[in-house]
């Protein structure tokens, strides 16, 4: 059998869309969600394999901007809706829809791929890393307390319908992402996923809900949740299933959780998805009753690695001269002078020795301080050429806070 690849055209939208949901499970989703999947689409950056007339492997992106160290913003490309179908496995359908992708966001002068990867185990050959990570914890409420900061009290909670209290919500998030790399400005249409309630997302839980932070009339956080209700021989031991928790600063943050810890028949606040220096580790009376476990979150890919480099600023002055390898991508390949500090970077090819060698896997996995380059040579995957080069490089690479890729791609 052969394959044909191309862009998709507007006509072929479902059954491209229908073989996504086929390697996912087969699980139809609701037409509200199947609505605004298509709305958002973007067909030039959508690929489809064909064979014949039916659809057997996809892959899409979406123009992004993300933040990184620094406070800046730089251009992205969010890889999203890579599938391919069981029978036309090790044909090399995937690495031509990767080769046509990363083609196609260079040419569009994006120089950050950024996915979330369903197996980590896929990406890593097309120059991926694994960049940030995710916090998860499941607390028990009856037996952790929080401490709260001064000026809790004043905050005001108040329920609101989500949809009706979408705007409100969008403007902490777009607050907060310039403060922590890897969080991606939400486009426009993308907003009405935060407040969705599709049947398939509930699982046994309740309708979503949101309750907002106020200060002197303004929204100043705001966090989304479901409610799973469950009881035993002693009584009710629901579930508060947290999806969205933003605040502009630490009261309003506390006020938020500490509404969560005291919903009504629940005895387990349960976070999916958080940084890994979120706040209320430092709040909680006993953090081993908060079974915290941390798994991989946003894997980057550097298009350019030249220009991504240089569109962030560096935690302490750094010089250094990085031998890069790029199988897959090989205008990466060679040296480059990364000279940089906290207001800015020039990085540019050069002759010069190199200081330090890697993967463009590794450069991207420490790209947004999310993973240091020390952590990466302790297993092998840097090597120092120059003594006292990989000190200096780590440190400046450094990000605090904590890099995190909360955004749905």
């Amino acid at each position: 059998m052969t394959t044909e690849l191309r862009v998709l055209r507007p006509s072929e939208w479902d059954g491209w869309y229908e073989g996504l949901e086929l390697a996912f499970g087969g699980v139809p989703q609701s037409a509200e969600k199947r609505e605004l999947i298509r709305d958002i689409t973007d067909l030039d950056r959508s690929i489809a394999a064909w064979d014949g007339d039916v659809c057997v492997g996809s892959a899409g992106s979406f123009r992004f901007e993300v933040a990184v160290p620094g406070g800046g913003l730089a251009v992205m490309a969010g890889v999203t809706m890579v599938s391919v179908a069981a029978t036309h496995r090790r044909r090399g359908v995937l690495t031509s829809m990767m080769r046509k992708q990363l083609d196609d966001i260079r040419s569009r002068g994006e120089h950050f791929a950024i996915l979330a990867a369903s197996e980590p185990a896929i990406y890593g050959r097309f120059g991926y890393g694994a960049a940030t990570a995710l916090l998860k914890a499941d607390i028990d409420t009856d037996r952790v307390r929080l401490a709260v900061p001064e000026g809790t009290d004043a905050v005001r909670i108040r329920k609101a319908p989500p949809k009706e209290a979408l705007a409100a919500c969008e403007a902490v998030y777009a607050r907060a992402v310039p403060g922590r790399p890897g969080m991606i400005s939400r486009r426009s249409g993308w907003e009405n996923f935060t407040a969705l309630d599709a049947p398939e997302d509930r699982q046994g839980t309740s309708p979503l809900q949101c309750a907002l932070a106020e200060r002197d009339g303004e929204t100043i956080g705001y966090t989304t949740f479901r409610i799973r209700p469950a009881w035993d021989h002693a009584g009710p031991k629901g579930t508060v299933e947290v999806q969205d928790l933003y605040a502009d600063d630490p009261a309003s943050y506390a006020a938020l959780l500490r509404y969560l810890f005291g919903i009504d028949l629940t005895s387990t606040v349960s976070l999916g998805n958080r940084p890994v220096d979120d706040a209320w580790q430092q709040m909680v009376s006993d953090i081993r009753r908060c079974n915290v476990r941390v798994c991989d979150g946003g894997y980057v890919r550097l298009v350019e690695v030249g220009p991504a480099l240089e569109s962030r600023a560096y935690r302490t002055p750094v010089d250094v001269v990085l031998e890069v390898t790029d199988a897959f991508c090989p205008w990466n390949e060679g040296r480059w002078r990364l000279s940089g500090d906290p207001k800015g970077a020039v990085c540019e090819r050069t002759a010069d020795p190199a200081d330090l060698a890697l993967d463009v896997r590794d450069l991207g996995a420490a790209s947004l301080g999310g993973v240091s380059l020390a952590e990466l040579a302790a297993a092998g995957r840097v090597r120092e050429l120059r003594g006292g080069a990989l000190a200096e490089a780590s440190l400046a690479f450094g990000s605090e806070p904590a890099a995190w890729v909360p955004h749905d791609i």
